[in-house]
């Protein structure tokens, strides 16, 4: 390549690594896998170190990805947290060793060893590199104070308050030390697994790894979010310590063991290289016995002198490196196409393959997503397929060999109906899933049942999840209409001296049957209808009877309701389902009709109002409810159409919108008086 076109590539590559490291280290949310972003990183080195006049300082060999994150403070790291220049093969190796022992021999500093050279006195420290948040943790007199990000290397960002939520951070040492360490934040395999599981039946998006799971939860402004995530956290060197001198890696890390830190527990101590890449080689072999993730092997000089003469570069230090292992691919057979329905009724499509080992592990079955996935890979089943375990976790199809098809492939077609209770299975303009509307399906009661339960639906008070599910796990209940059935004693068996408990709930469960109609409607689960519409449709229709029998074009007639709301509530009053549900619950006595309110005071008729902040006197939902009784409409958006913003305490953008719009403001104090 001539310069002219190593230029112009070097940009490119600058401006492509630049967007994935934003990506990877700013928004947690990587595009690409980290094998692909490294090799973009080496072709990059590569082409810098044969044109070396081309380096520019905003080339990501000059420096550490990473920003500070808007709402946290900055920490200015008093020693550098580098990254580590990568290798991929142990040629590369040999010649890091290589120039270590150039670098020393080289160096004035030589009386210390027997033949006047540090040659045959370099020791190499191999360690698992966890793929994770660097962070550094301060302490003073044993207590810890302060924790941050790596960010750019030189300054990161405070999160001393989300760091406190995991557990295995002493808050205390076991000695009053002053001292700074460094540590990588991760989630085990088992507890990213079960995280991503609930995620997905939670309709929520999943999370591309482990790494970006760990680095979204301590970059949140919100404590509890990273409390609430299975974070945990290996601590892997010494960044500055004011009252001793160790001379040794290994020496230092056995006194982090001894004060109280979690240690990296994979760090084994080479004298030269080969030991180096046998140990490399047994990690390689061990690491789906991990129960972290890991995404290569870190190699350090063990000498802390020599590291000092050794130095360090701008971005990486001279006496460390990363050795970066390839996923590893197999080839298998895509034996079937099947359905798993989640408790959301989202129906995802899992390959069923042939068994194959990947990456130590036998994958005979994985997600493939949806039905765009598919697509998109042009998988069929009977094609031979790739398959690789992502982050060392989730194994996953990576592609289709076409040219071993034989033609008795058969191109997949996601269902018409619920693979598991029959209904019907659609998938909505803009969205990527199919899904099942069958009311009572099976695999979505425990959702059907918490929602239809919850304080905005039929407001029964102490059904909560886990009794929920021991319903269902008991085969008490299997359907909303059987709640209204529940037995005292069956509910009092439950717990120890479960009677009062028993009582308050069948008493709650049939105070419900008289609840205004609209609640029944929002606790029908109907999909993209809230408290809001379920009211504008309670005060439409007056009855059930009524409701089911409307058109899609009926529906619409109704002010704000849209295309895909009016027909997802055709769709779901014309399934046999819901049919027999209702029927269920008319004959339990439940009220299934609008009770006729003269309503005299329509102050509030055709304004539009906005809630912002907090009020004192009343919740957002009571204000509304006082609006709408009044006859005017509440709103979530600020809009030339807004008639008030009512501002409490804290408003934030809504306030701001509507000052620069000409929009009224009033308080909670004028409020009150519109309302006497």
């Amino acid at each position: 390549m001539n310069k002219k076109d190593a230029k112009k590539r070097i940009d490119e590559l600058k401006s492509i690594t630049a967007y994935h490291a934003k990506r990877y280290y700013d928004e947690d949310n990587p595009e690409i896998s980290d094998f692909e972003y490294d090799m973009l990183m080496l072709e990059l080195r590569n082409l810098e170190k044969e044109y070396p006049d081309l380096i520019t300082s905003d080339s990501l060999t000059q420096h550490v990805g990473g920003t500070v994150k808007e709402g946290f403070e900055k920490v200015e790291h008093e020693i550098p947290l580098q990254s580590l220049q990568d290798i991929f093969d142990f040629e590369e190796l040999y010649a890091f060793d290589e120039r270590t022992k150039k670098a020393l021999d080289s160096s004035e500093e030589k009386e210390d060893s027997l033949d006047g050279t540090y040659n045959k006195k370099i020791s190499y420290v191999v360690e698992t590199k966890i793929d994770g948040l660097s962070v550094s943790l301060e302490y003073k007199n044993g207590v810890f104070v302060r924790g941050a990000t790596r960010g750019n290397g030189l300054v990161g960002e405070d999160i001393t308050d989300n760091l406190k939520t995991i557990k295995n951070i002493p808050k205390k040492l076991k000695e009053p030390i002053n001292i700074t360490v460094r540590g990588e934040v991760f989630i085990g395999k088992k507890e990213f697994e079960e995280m991503n599981s609930e995620r997905e039946e939670n309709e929520e998006p999943l999370f591309a790894n482990a790494r970006n799971a760990a680095a979204g939860s301590l970059r949140q402004l919100d404590s509890s979010i990273a409390a609430s995530r299975p974070l945990d956290i290996y601590i892997f060197n010494v960044q500055k310590c004011e009252s001793i001198n160790f001379t040794s890696h290994i020496e230092s890390l056995k006194y982090l063991e001894k004060i109280g830190f979690n240690v990296n527990p994979v760090k084994v101590l080479c004298k030269n290289i080969p030991e180096v890449i046998k140990q490399i080689e047994k990690i390689g072999e061990d690491r789906e016995n991990l129960t972290f993730g890991i995404d290569g092997a870190v190699v350090k000089v063990d000498d802390l002198k020599q590291r000092e003469i050794l130095g360090t570069n701008f971005k990486t230090p001279k006496w460390a490196i990363a050795y970066k292992y390839p996923p590893e691919q197999k080839e298998t057979l895509l034996k079937d196409i099947t359905f798993q329905v989640g408790r959301t009724g989202a129906i995802t499509p899992m390959a069923i393959l042939e068994p194959v080992k990947v990456a130590g592990s036998t994958i005979s079955k994985t997600t493939l997503h949806n039905e765009d996935f598919i697509k998109e890979k042009d998988l069929r089943i009977g094609d031979i397929v790739l398959i690789q375990k992502a982050g060392d976790v989730i194994p996953e199809v990576v592609g289709v060999k076409k040219e071993k098809r034989n033609g008795t492939e058969k191109v997949f077609e996601m269902p018409k109906k619920c693979p598991v209770c029959g209904a019907d299975a659609i998938r909505e303009e803009g969205e990527s899933a199919v899904r099942c509307i069958g009311i009572e399906c099976p695999a979505k009661q425990y959702r059907n049942i918490l929602h239809f339960a919850s304080r905005e639906a039929m407001n029964i008070k102490g059904l909560g999840d886990s009794i929920i599910e021991e319903f269902l796990n008991r085969n008490m209940i299997s359907n909303i209409s059987d709640l209204y059935n529940l037995k005292l004693e069956d509910i009092a068996s439950l717990k120890k001296d479960g009677k009062k408990f028993a009582q308050n709930l069948i008493d709650s469960i049939n105070e419900s049957k008289n609840n205004e109609f609209y609640r029944l409607l929002n606790g029908l689960g109907i999909r993209h209808i809230g408290v809001k519409a379920a009211k504008q449709l309670a005060k439409k229709y007056k009855n059930i009877d009524t409701l089911q029998n409307a058109t899609v074009a009926d529906l619409l007639q109704i002010e704000d309701m849209g295309e895909i709301m009016a027909q997802s509530i055709f769709d779901f009053f014309s399934q046999n389902q819901t049919k027999d549900l209702i029927q269920k619950l008319k004959n339990q006595g439940i009220n299934m009709q609008e009770e006729e309110k003269e309503n005299t005071d329509n102050r509030f008729e055709g304004m539009i109002f906005v809630l912002t902040g907090g009020l004192e006197n009343y919740s957002r939902k009571e204000a509304e409810e006082i609006i709408e009784n009044f006859g005017g409409k509440t709103s979530s958006s600020v809009s030339k159409k807004t008639t008030y913003v009512l501002a409490g305490e804290d408003s934030g953008s809504k306030l701001q919108k509507a000052q620069s719009l000409g929009i009224s403001v009033i308080t909670e104090k004028e409020f009150l008086e519109m309302i006497k």
